[in-house]
């Protein structure tokens, strides 16, 4: 900080007599700047931003993307869309197909589209990833696995590059946003919507979309905005809300807030400009009946979509794609090569605290050896204790055996005894004599 002295100047109108004065502000340390900092090194390395845009054919997903940045983000082919209108014009330009689809070939591919745009000095490197084909065969189950492995081949790639030993390099081709377009049927999710959420729902940023609102009535989208939530919240499917901080101003709580109440948003998209009634001049769609404004928050939802993409929250997107849906990959996949978290690999080394370390290691070996110990001289005494018992009551039965067959002897030698007394008693009476025998005479009789 400088300031002019006047007083000590003499009255010459040259700069070498004016005395410079500096003052140094002890009190000012400087890192007030960071963000200062921060800013010019951004401006300098730009800005990525991947966005991966599915949904059938028909459903305006390069004319949203145009219509997102206001560039002609998506090519379309000129030639062939002169002679469309705007609605042709949306059911054109996602039948666009590579050489190989139009030769007859059938299923899901992947189409990566990137352009740098550049906004108020601000450079910005944006990548759109399409799948064309997604829900146009007749038998659509598991569409959805070339989508789910582009993601996973990304997040592969992006692991591979930063685990390289020169990580100068790394290119952050991970998907930060994906958005899903919705049939506007009225009704509810399709299976095929249901299946392919919940197989991408914890990789990325999971951004449900209306597309085409404006063939709805305002009462119809309430009711499907309410149909998708439940369904969504039915089967667990998890979509990206912005974080609020209750530290932030209240006006922009209080807008994220109601932004988060409008999910899923119901958007129209169109690059063309159409007059008004009233002379202005609007980015939007003429029908009979009037004008739909793009820009309009009363017709559609595509600012707060832009709000949530781009002005407010695209630098959220890719710190929870980053921190949290990449680490979350990335440790499960490491798990399952079967590589563990050692938290010692860093560790400084230390003589004393090595030797303590193997001395507290060697302590604990000796008490679980000890433990191992007692516990074996344990079991022993008590299987000589269960011998013993088992030996004892053997010994007391054959004891109590032997005891009841003498108790029984006793008894019947005692009342022997008692007959033989009672005989005693008896008198003596004479035996008779025996008869004669007469004896035989001759060998037959």
């Amino acid at each position: 900080m400088t300031s002019v002295d006047h007083s000590h100047a003499p009255p010459s109108s040259t700069s070498q007599d004016i005395k410079i004065i500096k003052k140094v502000l002890n009190g000012y340390v400087g890192f007030a700047n960071l963000p200062k900092q921060w800013h010019r090194r951004s401006l300098r390395r730009g800005f990525t931003f991947n966005i991966m845009a599915v949904g059938e054919s028909g459903l305006g997903k390069a004319t949203l993307i145009n219509t997102l940045f206001n560039r002609d983000v998506m090519h379309k082919s000129g030639n062939k869309l002169n002679n469309l209108d705007e609605d042709q014009e949306d059911d054109f330009e996602d039948a666009e197909t590579e050489p190989s689809e139009k030769e007859g070939e059938v299923g899901v591919n992947i189409k990566s589209t990137e352009a740098e745009i550049e906004e108020d000095g601000v450079k910005l490197k944006v990548s759109v990833i399409t799948a064309p084909g997604f829900g146009e065969a007749l038998n659509n189950i598991d569409s959805w696995k070339p989508i789910v492995d582009e993601i996973n081949n990304r997040f592969d790639s992006y692991l591979e590059a930063e685990s390289r030993i020169n990580r100068s390099t790394v290119v952050d081709n991970r998907v930060h946003a994906f958005l899903y377009f919705i049939e506007p049927t009225g009704h509810s999710l399709r299976s095929l919507d249901i299946a392919l959420m919940k197989q991408v729902h914890e990789k990325v940023n999971l951004i449900p979309i209306i597309s085409k609102s404006d063939t709805l009535t305002d009462e119809e989208v309430h009711e499907f905005k309410r149909a998708i939530l439940a369904d969504i919240d039915h089967h667990g499917i998890k979509i990206f809300s912005p974080s609020v901080s209750e530290n932030e101003d209240e006006e922009v709580v209080a807008n994220t807030k109601h932004l988060i109440e409008t999910f899923p948003f119901a958007v129209i998209g169109s690059t063309n400009e159409v007059q008004t009634g009233d002379g202005r001049l609007v980015r939007g769609r003429r029908y009979p009946w009037g004008v739909i404004e793009v820009d309009n928050e009363d017709h559609n939802d595509f600012v707060k979509l832009r709000q949530l993409l781009v002005r407010n929250f695209l630098e959220e997107l890719k710190e929870t794609t980053a921190n949290v849906l990449y680490e979350h990959y990335r440790t499960e996949k490491l798990r399952k090569m079967g590589i563990e978290q050692d938290n010692a690999v860093f560790k400084e080394f230390d003589p004393a605290t090595k030797q303590e370390e193997e001395r507290a290691l060697h302590e604990a070996k000796l008490a679980k050896m000890e433990q191992e110990m007692k516990a074996v001289f344990q079991q022993k005494v008590s299987e000589k204790e269960k011998k013993l018992q088992r030996s004892e009551a053997d010994l007391f039965a054959r004891h109590k055996e032997m005891k009841d067959k003498l108790t029984k002897q006793i008894k019947l030698l005692e009342d022997k005894k008692v007959q033989l007394e009672k005989q005693k008693l008896l008198p003596q009476e004479p035996s008779p004599q025996p008869a004669p025998q007469k004896s035989r005479k001759g060998f037959l009789r």
